[in-house]
């Protein structure tokens, strides 16, 4: 997998509907595939609810939202990604500021469409840049096939998603971002859960490794013994 030098900036443009916290407080997840396959449309439909077709290309949005999640509301900041990835002899090209992108997220939607064949060869590579960046295999990625109302256009079938997740050890679902707002919206919510008990688990063990074991209480019999040893080699 080659990374080479990045060659356009990568702009993070916060939308301040919540304010920033601090570390841990917010859950960070990133949206990455190929040009063209609905990643805009996606966070955008998952946040407003509204489905927008076309979209400029973007240079990476960062959304900042209060969310919804099991009762509570949660600040998500999530990541939208240029679609600069290129596939070559099943090698993926990935600019620096992308690379950037994958060490701060959290959580992962590798998004592919299913009438674009290679956008769907470009998710494992993408997905082993990741697993490279986070070794942690609890680190939640799920991959999405999107578009999936385009039946007369497909090039993916969806068991060739699912096999593809299943070789990866991934969650697989498909949707569509303009027919299926609940779809959308079950992936998004799915990937803040998994993110949020990792975020927990990490905080246990590091309160778990902050506490100092407590000395043992010393053995009166054990150390009358060494005592009366001593005694009698002086006497010796």
């Amino acid at each position: 997998m080659r990374l080479p030098s990045m060659s356009q900036p990568f702009l993070l443009a916060p939308i301040a509907e919540c304010s920033p916290g601090p570390p841990g407080a917010q859950l960070r997840l990133a949206v990455l595939g190929a040009r063209g396959v609905g990643k805009s449309a996606m966070i955008v439909r998952f946040l407003t609810k509204r489905f927008i077709g076309d979209y400029e290309p973007n240079t990476g949005n960062l959304y900042s939202r209060l969310v919804h999640l099991d009762g509570d509301h949660v600040a998500v900041q999530i990541q939208d990604t240029p679609g600069c990835i290129q596939v070559q002899d099943d090698c993926v090209q990935v600019l620096d500021s992308l690379s950037r992108c994958v060490k701060w997220a959290e959580g992962f939607l590798l998004v592919y469409s299913t009438t674009d064949y290679s956008s769907y060869q470009s998710v494992q590579p993408l997905y082993q840049h990741i697993r490279k960046v986070h070794p942690d295999a609890r680190t939640p990625i799920i991959i999405v096939g999107n578009k999936a109302d385009l039946v007369h256009a497909r090039q993916v079938q969806a068991k060739e998603g699912l096999q593809l997740a299943d070789e990866l050890g991934s969650l697989f679902l498909e949707i569509s971002t303009s027919e299926d707002s609940q779809g959308v919206c079950d992936v998004f919510q799915y990937l803040c859960k998994e993110v949020s008990k990792l975020q927990h688990a990490s905080s246990t063990d590091r309160r778990r490794s902050s506490i100092i074991p407590r000395p043992k209480s010393p053995n009166m019999q054990d150390l009358k013994r060494r005592f009366k040893q001593a005694l009698s080699s002086k006497v010796k």
